[in-house]
């Protein structure tokens, strides 16, 4: 039976996690911005039962904020990143869970090995109770066939008390919860087809379990057929081996715009190096690196300035070191004074499997020390947290906290 945790109110949970003297009052969490505002990224139950909500601008419900004594906490990526990881290990060391991996940093996917729904429910109690207890964080677990009916038995977790945080769902209870589940809440059916879907009366996920599949393979790729068969108790996806992404990016909206090219040289790096991090990970190289600049398009009072470029290595790599300086070039022949900055971003392209690679005439295989070098740096960042491991340049300047509507990784 296939596991999935979800964390409640994650950012928000860590907050009063951290700071017990939160606990039992409205608080949000929200992102920050030059005029002092931002936007509500999580809430506790607290704050949801005063009308706030995910995605609000605060200067909208500034009063009511003020009024009801609301706390508002900044948005501390590394801070959940700790928790995440220590959730990670606290399961680990609980050796219930088998195949244990983190899928975000407030999601985890697993297996118990056992298939009666009073026995699974019982170890997945246990599984709760102790991420609770040793972190402070609150989570919900749902219990199912395949990975994507585990985050389905998650949904119902979340949104049914009388489940008590924990949904088993079994074969005979699958068509009627498809049923009650929006197509649009359907994990791995992104927006784009999710409209097409409901253009030919596709509504809920049962509506995409009857589909004939030469329907769902005409109009998806093999993703969108792994989820078809998932959600028919039919297991499809890996998570141990994350699907081979044509590009990958990196890109942030800046808390404060910046004319600083030092600033920027330093946000450029950061992308770059978890771009190459995401490369490796997946067993690829890359043989475009594309950097874009961009000011903020909302002041229409500053002037404007928009741009990208890329660059061609030489050859197919995953190397940090080759990946950043072929960024940080692009970033120097994009810059312009006089313009304030309000967003940038990393992009690789043209990627192919590392076993696959096809080398030219002139060109030679990467340095096996090189390689062996950025594996070393993975598994330290992997064990002791993002950054613990970075290149030597990234630690001239410190790069604060940057809450971001772009972030990505496609």
């Amino acid at each position: 039976m296939f596991l999935h945790i979800d964390c409640n109110s994650y950012f928000a949970s860590c907050e009063v996690a951290t700071r017990p003297g939160l606990k039992g009052k409205p608080v949000v969490v929200a992102n920050d911005n030059e005029a002092g505002g931002g936007v509500i990224l999580a809430l506790t139950a607290e704050a949801k039962e005063l009308g706030l909500q995910r995605g609000i601008p605060l200067f909208k419900v500034r009063n009511l904020i003020r009024q009801n004594n609301v706390v508002v906490c900044p948005v501390d990526h590394k801070k959940y990143r700790r928790i995440s990881q220590q959730i990670m290990e606290a399961v680990k060391r609980q050796d219930i869970v088998l195949d244990f991996v983190q899928y975000s940093v407030d999601e985890f996917f697993g297996a118990l090995p056992l298939d009666d729904p009073n026995e699974v429910r019982l170890y997945a109690r246990r599984v709760k109770q102790m991420i609770t207890e040793t972190t402070g964080i609150p989570v919900s677990c749902g219990c199912s066939q395949s990975y994507t009916l585990a985050k389905v038995a998650t949904h119902f977790a979340k949104r049914y008390k009388g489940y008590e945080g924990i949904c088993v769902l079994m074969p005979e209870s699958r068509r009627k919860a498809l049923s009650m589940l929006d197509i649009a809440d359907v994990w791995g059916i992104g927006r784009k087809n999710r409209i097409k879907l409901q253009e030919r009366g596709i509504l809920t996920a049962q509506d995409f379990v009857d589909c004939d599949e030469h329907l769902v393979a005409s109009l998806f790729t093999v993703s969108g057929m792994r989820t078809w068969r998932e959600l028919q108790g039919i297991p499809s996806i890996d998570l141990h081996r994350p699907d081979h992404q044509r590009s990958i990016m990196q890109s942030r909206t800046f808390v404060y715009m910046t004319d600083s090219l030092d600033q920027l040289e330093q946000y450029i790096r950061t992308f770059a190096s978890t771009c190459a991090a995401t490369l490796r990970k997946q067993h690829g190289v890359c043989r475009s690196v594309t950097t874009f600049l961009s000011t903020n398009r909302h002041r229409d009072d500053l002037a404007q300035y928009r741009n990208s470029a890329s660059s061609r290595l030489p050859s197919p790599t995953a190397d940090t070191p080759t990946i950043v300086k072929a960024a940080l070039e692009v970033l120097h022949a994009l810059y312009r004074k006089g313009f304030m900055y309000k967003q940038a971003g990393v992009v690789l392209t043209d990627i192919s499997e590392e076993q696959g690679m096809q080398l030219d005439l002139f060109t030679e295989p990467e340095d096996a020390r090189r390689r062996k070098l950025m594996q070393v740096a993975d598994a330290l960042n992997k064990r002791f947290g993002d950054a613990t491991v970075t290149l030597g340049s990234n630690t001239e300047h410190t790069v604060p906290n940057l809450p971001s509507e772009d972030e990505n990784d496609y």
